[in-house]
Order: structure tokens, then sequence, then C-alpha cells
């Protein structure tokens, strides 16, 4: 899958979810949003209606010529982990995605339920919301209570609370140190 792209599931996290989309878009990477729906709007975990980019019915995967560079994104929350884990099709173009080399990016309880679906994660490190861990661990994945983990094209941010955090190290993967910490500096941080 081309770009930036941040899936949206019923009941995915706000700050997780909008917080990264902010961060990225203040560094000057563009985002696209997918509802994994037919609908456009998206409810979160606290009842915010949000109006993705595209739906699914609407999406387009590009696959050819997937590199580092392209990152989908999973942001927590409950039942929106649960939700975006369950999406079959979904599930099929993250392994696709991964195997070409995409990068992919997933916070709070995505990593557990998400990310733990993908092979070839022996020795990975990985952070994720407490209790999440031990599906990515069975896979031989070495867990870190850090804010947010970097290792390769694997990004994992621990929860709401590190949401910005999360953004800025999507940031720094893709732009450097000097973008992501001009973006920082903007945000007083």
């Amino acid at each position: 899958m081309k770009g930036v792209t941040l899936f949206l599931a019923n009941g995915f996290e706000d700050m997780e979810a909008l917080g990264t989309r902010d961060v990225l878009i203040r560094g000057g990477v563009p985002v696209l949003t997918v509802s994994i729906t037919d609908e456009y709007l998206v409810e979160s975990s606290h009842g915010l209606a949000v109006s993705a980019d595209t739906s699914w019915a609407d999406v387009e995967v590009m696959e050819p010529g997937t590199d580092a560079r392209d990152v989908m994104i999973f942001p927590g929350g409950m039942p929106g982990s649960k939700n975006l884990a369950q999406h079959q099709e979904l599930m099929e173009i993250l392994q696709d995605h991964w195997a070409r080399g995409g990068a992919v990016a997933a916070i709070c309880a995505a990593p557990g339920l998400v990310v733990s679906q993908l092979p070839g994660l022996e020795g990975r490190k990985f952070t994720c919301f407490p209790g999440f861990e031990d599906a990515l661990i069975a896979k031989g994945a070495v867990h870190t209570p850090e804010s947010t983990v970097t290792d390769g094209n694997l990004i994992t941010g621990r929860g709401a609370g590190h949401a910005v955090n999360f953004g800025l190290a999507i940031l720094r993967y893709l732009k450097g140190d000097e973008a992501a910490e001009k973006v920082k500096a903007g945000l007083t941080l």
C-alpha cells in the first residue's frame, strides 16, 4: 500500500488516531484516513464521529513499488483494534505490505491484535498497552515498556498518553530527527 495510510475502525481511540495524524500533517506528511467499512463516518471509542478521507469501498490499494517509506498506521482503542484485526481483507493487505518491505505503525492494543498477525517478528522490539503483549511475545518479539519503539520498519506506541510521541516516532522514521524536533518544538514539548 503506497503512502501513509491511517485505518479507522469503529471504536478507535481518539487521541491515538487524531493526535498521530496531526503530528504527521504538521511535519509535512500527507496522511490518508481510511474507514474500514463502506461508510465514511467512523465513531471513536468516545463517541466522536469522524469523516475519513475515503471508505473501504472506495480505497485504492496500489501494491506495486511498496517500500519502507510506505506506512500503514493502526490506532488502538477498543473495540477499534479488535475490529481492525478481524477485517480479513485488511489483514491480507497488511501481510502483503509487510512482505514487500512496507512499514507498520501500531499503538495501544493494535500491536497485540494487529501486528501479531505478521510473520517474521522474532527478535523485533515493540511496546503496547499493558496486557496486549502476549501474542507478540509468543512470536518471539521482545516487549519493552517504553513510550514508543522503532525497530526497523516496525513502529509501536504504548497508549493514548503516548500518541504525540508515537506520531513523532513515525515522523522521525519518515523525515529524520530535524523534522521531528521542529514539530516537537512547535508543540512546546
